[in-house]
């Protein structure tokens, strides 16, 4: 698809329909994709890990992720609140 030719809007619902077709097998069981939430919420960077990392937990690292989501937030806090 020409991006000369494409309205933001398609673009957008272009990368989400890339989105669902390549997330990994431990996605598979949410009714809407992290990434897509994510980007239809336009959440920042740190954000979007947190979420990312805790639903996918169970099905793919488990208490590795969870560590990965608590160092996200921890980013939060320093960033956001100077804690």
């Amino acid at each position: 698809m020409d991006s000369k030719n494409t309205s933001g809007s398609e673009k957008h619902n272009d990368t989400v329909k890339s989105l669902q077709n390549e997330g990994g097998s431990h996605y598979r069981t949410f009714v809407i994709q992290p990434a897509e939430f994510i980007i239809k919420n336009k959440l920042p960077f740190a954000e979007g890990n947190v979420i990312k990392y805790t639903l996918r937990h169970r099905n793919k690292n488990g208490a590795e992720d969870i560590k990965k989501a608590i160092h996200y937030l921890k980013m939060i806090l320093e960033i956001e609140y100077g804690e």
